[in-house]
């Protein structure tokens, strides 16, 4: 095989990610996977949702989450992306669980998305929704938080609305079962995870090249 010379190699740009986290806050688990998306090439944003809270247990975080409420989790969302959406940039979205149903209501309204990584969470999906994004779910299998109902008539919606969907199930893992420091995790199916969603960002970036 011979490659390029440096100078006429050919290079694509790198997406700019909006990773959102999950109901336990911005944790450590949260930066350390920004950390490696960024060893790829990647821009990423990772902004605090809860303005400083985490938790360690999921009943807590639902708690303060529905103390939130809906509304101004999304407003907040809609704000962190905003400035990105300003520089003209096309957008990956990508959440965590609570972090992926925001991410993935941000993408639908994102004419210029240019995909939507979702790791253990969707949202539901409005009758009237259009895009022809890419869309990458990592999910437990099974996941009481994404029941096999849900997770079908997810599917079927989203294909419904043009998206190119591709669904990687983890038969045995917990929800989160990409954070190290909670009960969910499982280090297999996480760092299968982590090099399917790269191979994933890498033919997005090949697409906007």
């Amino acid at each position: 095989m011979v490659n390029d010379p440096p100078s006429v190699a050919r290079k694509f740009p790198v997406a700019q990610i909006l990773l959102l986290h999950s109901v336990y806050g911005l944790r450590p688990a949260v930066h350390a996977a920004a950390d490696r998306l960024r060893a790829a090439g990647h821009t990423v944003h990772t902004p605090d949702l809860f303005e400083g809270r985490t938790f360690d247990d999921v009943e807590e975080g639902m708690a303060y989450k529905e103390e939130l409420g809906s509304d101004e989790l999304l407003r907040r969302a809609v704000g962190a992306a905003a400035p990105l959406l300003g520089s003209g940039d096309a957008l990956v979205y990508a959440g965590f669980s609570l972090g992926g149903s925001l991410a993935q209501n941000l993408a639908l309204a994102d004419e210029k998305a240019l995909g939507l990584l979702l790791l253990h969470g969707t949202s539901d999906i409005r009758e009237d929704a259009a895009t022809s994004i890419p869309v990458q779910l990592h999910i437990a299998e099974p996941d009481p938080f994404e029941p096999e109902d849900w997770l079908n008539a997810w599917y079927l919606g989203m294909r419904r609305a043009g998206a190119d969907v591709e669904i990687h199930r983890y038969r045995g893992a917990g929800h989160v079962y990409t954070d190290p420091e909670l009960p969910d995790y499982d280090a297999e199916a996480a760092e299968q995870t982590w090099a399917v969603a790269l191979d994933f960002l890498a033919e997005l970036d090949e697409q906007e090249g």
